[in-house]
């Protein structure tokens, strides 16, 4: 039986048997193996640079708030001072008033600073 006009069909019995097995063992098959290689390898390069890039994200948040806290359990102290000294009636003036006062200024700057310093360096 002859299939005339259709495509694939044209040749005799052993060209077409040639064709047919060629289709089910899949002899083009080593062209698409290496596109699929080619696409995996891109894909898993790229899941790995956004993996590295989540992970150094992870790691600013997490210094950023371990700094913050830090300076919030170091200015404790200094702010318990202050509000003892001016609570029992010392005054403003007393060196160790002013002092505490100053690092209780002077703690959130510099840390706001650093915070600011690393996000301009994160952006460029």
């Amino acid at each position: 039986m002859k299939s005339v006009g259709m495509p694939g069909s044209a040749g005799s019995g052993p060209e077409r048997d040639r064709e047919l097995l060629g289709a089910l063992t899949g002899t083009q098959a080593s062209q698409e193996r290496a596109v699929a290689y080619r696409t995996r390898r891109v894909v898993a390069a790229s899941l790995g640079v956004m993996q590295d890039q989540k992970q150094g994200l992870r790691r600013s948040r997490s210094l950023a708030l371990v700094s913050i806290l830090l300076v919030i359990l170091a200015m404790g102290p200094f702010v318990w001072r202050v509000t003892d000294d001016v609570i029992g009636g010392e005054h403003w003036s007393d060196m160790a008033t002013q002092t505490s006062l100053w690092v209780c200024i002077l703690l959130p700057a510099v840390l706001a600073a650093a915070l600011v310093a690393g996000w301009l360096r994160r952006e460029q």
